[in-house]
Order: structure tokens, then sequence, then C-alpha cells
């Protein structure tokens, strides 16, 4: 999940300057409206240790009316809290109708470290977190608007913030004992906080992932989304019962916003001659030999492959189908649904063809058209594709519960090499059938596919069904890395 914000994304100071003034002005202008507004605003700043949430709200202080905002540190809890239902002490914290409030800890805070840092167990993790989504929707279905940042630094960035912090004689008194401990356990913490947000991730109550490596960078992006969060729910008027705010790509106007989750995909990766026929032929009766064993024990196998239009799909899931007993595979080649498929959930369909016990089904597109083409196209609304990223990762779960191995796949190429492809199918009779209107269209919504695919992987990239991201400018290296990758997953299966 987190993989989509370690992008390395920065704001040069020329740039911020010459955006704080206007992004001053639409905090305050936006306050100024929430004023007479039927709903509170609740803001919670979550994140690793060091990613600076201290830092941010001090920025945060500076832009807006802090005279009209509550913000809440939750510590140590009191006697009187102790003796108190654990929700007693955010419930009197809540703002009322027309005012903010800012929660450095909140409900998530506890339920994290308890499982992170002290093994609660996990049924009882994910209880708690189903008591902060209902939470969430009571305040939400009231009008309440709610965002929800998760401060994201890597482990290295984490651990050189720490010893920075250390080695000044002004500011090692920061480093505890309880933050070097979380340090230490930062991959626990990174798995409770994915799952947190998987389970709580909503359209009317969204997280947003925020890379907090530059912080200019992280300033910017969480004050213009919520200055832009409070614009769009004024704009819908009063009476509103949710904010119904889609979970947007949260990059201020800079040449940040160009950087995605594949911007750090080595196009240049090759394979050729010999080393491609002989890693070829080892993966695929690798893989052979796995799923036939797959298949004598009942395990079953959900392949899912996306990527640009001309990005090598059918080559590579030729390739793979080679490596199977074609008795118990099978491809599906999603297109528009039908008016059957229409009149049911999007879901449905792709629900008929889940593999029985060894079995393997291979997904040439998949239930991702709702977060991608269906999203980019208008054919969903805002709200339909913004809650699609819970119901997809709940659906995959359930899939992965029962034992099923979901593996994921987005085959990436340049702009420049899909133009040369499509200008190669049109030249070839056999292949100019692949080459439609809408490729080309599709080529002109680049950009905005780019931004979509990046917030699919940051929010449907889990643990137990992460998201592949392949180079496919060479076509011969992509298919040896699918397959590899096919092959390493089933091994882990037997481990």
């Amino acid at each position: 999940m987190f993989e989509a914000v370690e992008l390395g994304r920065k704001v040069p100071k020329r740039d911020y300057d010459a955006q704080v003034p206007e992004l001053r002005a639409m905090l305050l202008q936006a306050q100024v409206d929430l004023r007479g507004a039927d709903f509170p605003v609740v803001v919670v700043l979550a994140g690793v240790e060091g990613a600076g949430r201290g830092e941010l709200l001090n920025r945060l202080a500076q832009w807006i009316d802090m005279r009209e905002v509550q913000v809440h540190a939750f510590d140590r809890v009191s006697d009187e809290e102790l003796s108190r239902p654990e929700y007693w002490r955010y419930w009197r914290t809540l703002p009322p109708r027309g005012r903010i409030a800012i929660y450095l800890n909140s409900w998530y805070t506890d339920p994290l470290l308890d499982r992170a840092l002290d093994g609660a167990k996990q049924a009882r993790f994910e209880q708690r977190l189903q008591r902060i989504a209902q939470f969430e929707r009571m305040l939400a279905d009231d009008g309440a608007l709610i965002l929800k940042f998760w401060l994201h630094l890597s482990h290295k960035e984490q651990g050189k913030r720490l010893k920075k912090l250390a080695d000044d004689k002004h500011t090692r008194w920061r480093v505890t004992p309880e933050r070097m401990r979380r340090h230490k356990a930062y991959d626990h913490v990174a798995q409770a906080a994915e799952t947190a947000i998987r389970l709580t991730d909503t359209s009317q109550a969204p997280w947003f992932l925020v890379e907090a490596k530059n912080t200019r960078y992280r300033d910017l992006t969480v004050a213009r989304t919520i200055a832009e969060g409070l614009k769009n729910r004024l704009a819908q008027g009063p009476g509103a019962t949710a904010s119904l705010l889609p979970p947007i790509e949260s990059t201020p106007p800079t040449t940040a916003k160009s950087m995605t989750v594949l911007s750090k995909i080595d196009l240049s990766a090759s394979l050729r001659g010999e080393d491609y026929r002989a890693g070829l032929t080892a993966e695929q009766e690798r893989v052979a030999e796995l799923t036939r064993r797959s298949y004598t024990k009942g395990l079953s196998t959900v392949m899912v492959f996306e990527g640009w239009d001309a990005a090598g799909k059918g080559g590579i899931i030729r390739r793979v189908s080679a490596a199977v007993d074609a008795r118990y595979t099978r491809t599906i080649a999603t297109s528009a649904p039908s008016p059957e498929e229409k009149a049911q959930h999007y879901l449905w369909r792709f629900w008929r063809d889940i593999p029985r016990p060894g079995h393997v089904t291979i997904y040439d597109r998949s239930w991702y058209g709702r977060v991608l083409v269906e999203r980019i196209e208008g054919y969903a609304s805002a709200d339909e594709w913004a809650r699609a990223y819970a119901e997809i990762n709940q659906f995959e779960g359930q899939l992965t519960d029962h034992g099923v191995l979901v593996l994921k796949f987005f085959i990436h190429i340049s702009g420049e090499e899909q133009l040369n492809r499509f200008k190669e199918r049109q030249k070839i009779p056999y292949k100019r059938h692949k080459i439609t209107d809408e490729d080309w269209r599709n080529r002109d919504r680049w950009e905005q596919y780019e931004v979509a695919i990046n917030e699919m992987v940051a929010r449907t990239s889990t643990s137990a069904a992460p998201w592949t991201l392949v180079a496919g400018n060479d076509k011969k290296h992509a298919r040896v890395a699918v397959l590899r990758r096919l092959r390493a997953a089933l091994e882990a299966r037997f481990d």
C-alpha cells in the first residue's frame, strides 16, 4: 500500500512561497463560510513516528484562525476516562457544527499501537476497527466532514530523522525510548496501519496517504486537501448527510504532480536471446510443477492483469497459460458489461468465475475497471468509484481468507513505446483489429489514468494481495518477470 507514497515528491521553495498566499486565503475564507454551516469538520493527523505531525500542526496554525479550531492530542488515559467507556473521551471532544477539530492522537492510536507493539490479537484489532468505522459512519451520517491523513516515511528516512534529532543537544530529548521502540517495530506498525486504512477507508471518511519526506510538500498537500474538502462540502449546501468526498490524489499543483508509483519503474529493463529462452523455459517448467501440486492439494489461484493498451498483456497470458494445464485453467477477457451484468452489482460477474479448488482463473482486465476506465470515462459516479476501493479490498480479502492465491500485475510501458506499437498494429493486417478509436482516445487521457493507477495501487495493494508493477517496454523481460513472480508466490505458498 505504501509503495505508492515513497516517490520522493518535493516542492521547491520558490513554488512553495508562490502557493502559500493563495492557500492561506482559501483556508481563511473556508473558515468564514463554515461559521454558518450545519456540519462540523473532523481532521485526523496520523502517521509513522517522525513524520512531523506536530510541525504540520504548527504550520496550519500560521495559516488558519486557531481561535476557532479545537486541537486534541490524547496522551495517558486519566482516572476519569478509565471509569468511563473507551469512546467517552472522544465524544466529549467532538466539534460543534460550524467548527473544526484536529486530532493528533485519535481513536486510531491505541488500537494501532496495541496491535503493533504489544501483540494484540488480530481478531480483537479488527473488532476495534469495525467500531471505529461505525463511529465515523455515525458522524458522517449526521453531516460531519471527516478528513484523515496518514503521513508516511520509509523506515530509512525515519531512522535518519531520529538520528538527526539525537545528534543535536537541543533536540535529543525528543528521542525517547518509546520513539525508538516504535522505530524498531516499523514493519509491525506499517502492517497494522495498512489493515486499519483498508478497513476504515470509505467515501464518507476517506484516508489520504501523504509522503512526509519533504516538509513543504507535506504541509501544502494537507492544507490544500483540507481547503478543497471544505469548499466541496460547503458547495453541497445545507442538509447534506455525508461528505461523500472521493478519495482524491492529494497533490498540490506543482511539478510533484507528475510523479506516481509508475515513475519508479525502470523501463530500460530488457532480456535478449538465450537469456530470454533459458529464463522462460526454466520458469514455465517450475510453474507447471507447482500448479500441478496446487491442483492435487486443492489450492486455487487468481491472476489479474491490468495495463496500458498494447502493453503486452496478451503475450504474457499466453506464456503463463502454456505453463499451466489447460484442463484446470480459465482465462476471462473482461469487456463492457452485458445487460444482464449491468442489472447486478459490478462484482457479481467476477464472483461467477472464481476458480474451484486447485484451479486457476486468469483475468485479462478485471474489477479494477471500476476505478480506472469507469472512473475516467464517467461510467461510474464519483461516489461509486470512491467506495469501490474498500469493496475490492473486501472482495479480495474473502478470496485470500479462503486460501486463494491472488496475484495482481500492472504492465507499464512508456507513451512513446505505446505509440510505436499502435503504429505497428496498423501496418500488420492480422493485428489491425487490435487498435480501435477508443485506444487513441485513452492516449489523450494518459495523465488522468496515471493518477488513477497510482491511487489504485496505494489503496488496494495489500499484504495479502499486493500489486506487482512490471516494466513492459521489453516484452520478453515482462513475460519472464511475471512468470518469476508467479513461481515465487507458488513456492511461498508451500513454504
